[in-house]
């Protein structure tokens, strides 16, 4: 990074504190309540083994909420967490104590940091290695904007935004901080703002951008004021998005945490990635009702991919690393019918983290094989704008996502932003068939580089529900596995009403939800569906 250009983020950080500290203080107030359920930790919890962020280093910036006095500092006690876990830096020194003469308790900082990793309060990484909390002033300049490395972070929490910025200095924001995340593989979780429009650095092609989700929720909507790009990439259930951001930045510790003890396989790096990591975490997202996309616009401008469901993302981590089936080039502009079908993957939850390279006269395909069941279809595309890319009109790599029907070629669904580093195919009712899904590269001259390494995120289900005898009761099963499905009952099929009001919740054994009905019940039937929240 030129010396000209930090002079111009530096000056770019002056004036635009003052928005973030408004906005930090507006938003003093205590957490709201978390729904743990609804994000998949209270069903990854109750099936797997200490997943809860171990060994995980994170960050938490946070803009203090005054001009003329640092406040800004998460109280341990507070979070229910040993003062042994944090570090507190600013400007003015570093120190392992609090209280300290750095800064003072920030009521903000308290609420993110029980959403993230708090004991008291409902965290989702209650066990991370530890805390570096900034101011977030000295954050950015002396680390974002200058690339210069902290202490091993991998996952930065950033409940604050830089608020409403022109165009140009939105894109140097994004650059700085996409410079170093692909730099130093740092995981960026950010929030959007709250109202109007996406806001830095919740605009970063490299970050996960973090929406809130529920009734009454305050949140922007996209996309970008710069290119119309998609954001946000996910949502979480808050008040605001100061708080729905340190639940997703968990579930990134978490997912992480299991990539790194070989929960995906072997290949432990390529599973703690920070585009494999954002590759399950929006591939695993459960749609609301109203979720909509189109192939040139992969997430929804509320939702992103949806709410953010760290179950869902975890059973497609533990899929495996599945290579391609086969790879080919073909002249540039050309069209790639499917292949025969060859190499079909077994794993319908996986992933992959894989290169495709193009030349100066050619396209590259990497297939994927499936024989898929008649179900549901979800399918996340995930790759990096790469270091010193600034030039907006052709920044990324063109990727895109193809999904053809193996026996008739027919194109059954594709997603081709040319402005997104992410691509997402969603079908909720897919035909069983063999089925070619194919990551496509575009190459020629004006391409950011001849490869690009990206990660890739799919799931092929078909949940179902069975009903059989219990005692004179009868019992509703389905599988734990994808979560976001619920039972609904109705009285008839002739005008049917269907609702949950006489359904208690189910009881997990044996990875299957078990809902026992009594005999007295006066519903018939019954049906899984996606909730709409």
């Amino acid at each position: 990074m030129s010396y000209d250009f930090c002079k111009q983020m530096m000056r770019l950080k002056f004036k635009i504190m003052p928005v973030a500290l408004a906005a930090a203080f507006f938003f003093c107030r205590a957490a709201p309540g978390q729904n743990l359920d609804e994000i998949g930790v209270t069903l990854l919890r109750a099936v797997t083994t200490n997943l809860d962020g171990s060994g995980i280093r994170v960050a938490q910036p946070e803009a203090s909420l005054s001009l003329s006095e640092p406040i800004w500092e998460v109280n341990p006690a507070s979070v229910g967490q040993p003062s042994a876990l944090f570090t507190y830096i600013s400007i003015d020194g570093a120190t392992n104590f609090f209280p300290n003469a750095l800064s003072s308790e920030s009521g903000h900082a308290d609420g993110v940091g029980a959403n993230f990793y708090g004991l008291t309060g409902q965290g989702v990484a209650t066990n991370v290695a530890h805390v570096d909390n900034y101011d977030a002033d000295f954050f950015t300049s002396n680390y974002v904007f200058n690339l210069t490395p902290m202490p091993a972070a991998s996952v930065v929490n950033q409940s604050f935004t830089f608020g409403p910025l022109s165009i140009s200095d939105q894109q140097g924001v994004d650059s700085a901080y996409d410079d170093y995340a692909d730099t130093f593989g740092t995981l960026f979780v950010s929030a959007v703002a709250n109202g109007g429009q996406v806001c830095a650095p919740g605009t970063d092609y490299n970050c996960i951008a973090v929406a809130a989700y529920g009734t009454g929720a305050s949140s922007s909507i996209g996309p970008t004021i710069d290119n119309g790009r998609c954001k946000p990439d996910l949502t979480a259930p808050a008040g605001v998005t100061s708080f729905s951001t340190p639940q997703v930045a968990g579930a990134a510790a978490v997912l992480m945490q299991a990539g790194l003890r070989g929960d995906g396989g072997s290949d432990t790096s390529s599973a703690a990635d920070l585009r494999t990591i954002k590759a399950l975490l929006l591939n695993g997202a459960v749609k609301p009702a109203d979720w909509t996309n189109s192939n040139s616009s992969p997430l929804d401008a509320r939702y992103g991919a949806g709410v953010v469901n760290v179950f869902n993302a975890y059973e497609q981590l533990g899929g495996g690393k599945n290579n391609y089936s086969a790879a080919g080039s073909i002249p540039i502009g050309t069209a790639h019918p499917p292949l025969a079908g060859t190499n079909f993957i077994a794993a319908l939850s996986g992933w992959d983290f894989n290169t495709n390279a193009t030349s100066a006269t050619s396209d590259a395909v990497n297939h994927y094989f499936f024989n898929a069941v008649n179900g549901t279809a979800t399918v996340t595309l995930v790759w990096n704008r790469q270091l010193g890319q600034t030039n907006y009109n052709n920044c990324i790599n063109d990727l895109d996502l193809f999904l053809y029907n193996c026996a008739n070629s027919n194109l059954v669904a594709s997603s081709t932003s040319r402005v997104d580093n992410v691509e997402e195919i969603f079908l909720p009712q897919l035909a069983a068939g063999s089925y070619d899904l194919q990551v496509l590269k575009n190459g020629g001259t004006n391409v950011v580089s001849d490869a690009e390494t990206y990660a890739l995120a799919w799931v092929f289900v078909a949940p179902t529900l069975s009903i059989a005898n219990f005692g004179t009761n009868a019992a509703l099963t389905w599988p734990v596995y994808p979560a976001g499905f619920r039972v609904e009952a109705a009285t008839n099929l002739v005008s049917p009403v269907w609702n949950t009001n006489e359904l208690s919740s189910p009881v997990i054994t044996n990875r299957k939800n078990c809902l026992i009905l009594s005999a007295t019940n006066t519903a018939q039937f019954f049906r899984l569906r996606q909730p709409d929240f």
